[in-house]
C-alpha cells in the first residue's frame, strides 16, 4: 500500500483506533473486535508488550488493514516500527526527528501537537496530519475550530478525550479524523472479552464521523 493510499484511507475512515493494552493477545483481540465494527485504521502503541511483533502479524495476516505504530519517542523506535511493517508513524508530542525520518522513508507521519506554534512547526516539517492531543482537555471542539480557522489547509486529528458525546462535534468543528483509545476499548470490555460491545462502539463512532461530516 502506497503512502498516498494510506493517507486516503485515514481520511476516508476518519478514525484511528489506538490500541493501548497490556498484552499482545489482548491487542489482537482488540483489533479483531474493532475491525468487526468497521474501523480499519489501527495504531499499535509501543507500550503494548511485543508491539512490533503485533504490527508484523497484523500486516501479514490482515493486508486489508492500515496498521501503524504510536507513542514513538525517537528515530530508533521509528526505524524498528518500519522494519516491522508499520504503514504510518505517530507520536504523542512534537518529534521533529521522527517527522524527518518518516519523510525520508516516504511513510505517513502525524506527530502530536498542542499549541498553534507546534501545529505550524509540524506542518512545516512536512507531517501528513497533525494530531492535536490532548484535545478535549484544552478546549475540545472549540479549540479544533479555532485551529482550523488559523490553519485551514492543515488536516487535524483530534485525540485525547474523544467520547461518544463529542465525536461528531470534533468532526463538525473541522477535524479530519479522530484518535480514539479508551472510549473505544473500555477496560472492562477488554477484561471480559466483550467483542460485541467493542464492535458496537466502533460502529457508533463511525456513525458519529458520518454525522459530523454531513452537517
Amino acid at each position: 500500500m502506497t503512502s498516498k493510499e494510506v493517507r486516503a484511507r485515514i481520511e476516508q475512515t476518519g478514525i484511528v483506533a489506538a490500541i493501548r493494552v497490556y498484552s499482545a493477545p489482548e491487542a489482537l483481540f482488540a483489533v479483531d473486535a474493532v475491525v468487526a465494527g468497521g474501523i480499519d485504521i489501527i495504531e499499535i502503541t509501543l507500550t503494548v508488550p511485543q508491539a512490533t511483533r503485533v504490527i508484523t502479524n497484523l500486516v501479514k495476516d490482515a493486508p486489508n488493514l492500515v496498521v501503524g505504530a504510536g507513542g514513538i519517542m525517537d528515530v530508533a523506535e521509528a526505524s524498528e516500527c518500519l522494519d516491522a511493517g508499520a504503514q504510518f508513524l505517530t507520536s504523542d508530542g512534537l518529534k521533529l526527528g521522527m517527522i524527518e525520518f518518516a519523510v525520508k522513508k516516504g511513510v505517513i507521519v502525524f506527530p502530536g501537537a498542542l499549541t498553534p506554534t507546534e501545529v505550524m512547526t509540524a506542518w512545516e516539517a512536512r507531517a501528513d496530519f497533525v494530531k492535536v492531543v490532548p484535545c478535549a482537555q484544552i478546549g475540545g471542539e472549540n479549540y479544533i475550530s479555532s485551529l482550523r480557522k488559523m490553519f485551514p489547509d492543515i488536516p487535524l486529528i483530534a485525540a485525547g478525550g474523544v467520547t461518544e458525546k463529542n465525536a461528531s462535534k470534533f468532526i463538525f468543528a473541522g477535524a479530519a479524523a479522530l484518535g480514539i483509545g479508551r472510549e473505544l476499548l473500555p477496560p472492562e470490555a477488554l477484561r471480559h472479552r466483550q467483542a460485541g460491545r467493542i464492535s458496537n462502539l466502533a460502529k457508533r463512532f463511525l456513525s458519529y464521523v458520518k454525522s459530523g461530516r454531513e452537517h
